[in-house]
């Protein structure tokens, strides 16, 4: 077989319907995966580095209410656990007699919940990687065997067992099964080390929650 048929191209454009839309199906899905990648990749760059900068600051500041009103109104995940607990704080010492105990309690709850949901704020197209991830090995190999069945159709049809027969079908269906791959892998290490990365975006908002649930218990008893 000419080199020039074993190209890329060329072996899509030996294929038959089924195994051509295997192929797009397949190259659409790690399209896909690239830009959730690198659109995440940059947003966690991002999200750590304005995190670590509103904690920072929150830390050294002096009036938590003031602090709130000019900086805890963004979109970045500490600034929303901020405004869940000042929003907490708020309602819970609203009244001329406040439930400390029940403060605290309500505060703890409230914080937990904000850290759950900007966790998954964050990790909501991670899901897409896993699925292209698991899924995409299993169409490829469909696109595979397609391909052998085709070889093995045109084996009976011309009565020929050369490997001029042969071969065109069995490289589509190892094509196929090559570009199943070339999506699954990336999106695999990516969905892993990106895991890694939510896990440990949601354990430094859980202490920034911690160190906030214990600031506003402490204002409480002072206000005692």
């Amino acid at each position: 077989m000419p080199t020039d048929m074993m190209s890329p191209i060329a072996l899509f454009l030996q294929a038959d319907i089924v195994v051509k839309a295997v192929m797009i199906g397949l190259l659409l899905a790690s399209v896909w995966t690239w830009a959730i990648i690198v659109g995440h990749w940059v947003r966690m760059r991002r999200i750590n580095r304005d995190n670590e900068r509103l904690e920072r600051e929150f830390w050294k500041s002096e009036d938590i209410d003031s602090f709130y009103e000019t900086r805890g109104r963004s979109d970045l995940p500490s600034a929303k656990i901020l405004a869940a607990g000042i929003a907490e704080w708020r309602r819970s010492t609203a009244g001329k007699t406040v439930d400390r105990d029940g403060t605290r309690q309500r505060l703890a709850v409230a914080l937990h919940s904000a850290v759950a949901a900007e966790t998954d704020r964050v990790a909501s197209r991670l899901n897409i990687l896993a699925t292209v991830g698991a899924v995409a090995p299993f169409v490829g190999l469909f696109g595979t065997v397609w391909g052998i069945m085709r070889s093995f159709t045109d084996i009976a049809g011309q009565q020929n067992t050369s490997l001029a027969v042969v071969a065109p079908g069995i490289a589509e269906a190892l094509f196929a099964t090559a570009l199943g791959l070339f999506a699954a892998i990336p999106a695999v290490i990516a969905y892993n080390r990106f895991s890694y990365g939510i896990n440990r975006l949601e354990a430094r908002l859980q202490r920034f929650a911690d160190g906030f649930h214990g600031t506003l218990s402490r204002e409480l008893e002072a206000e005692a």
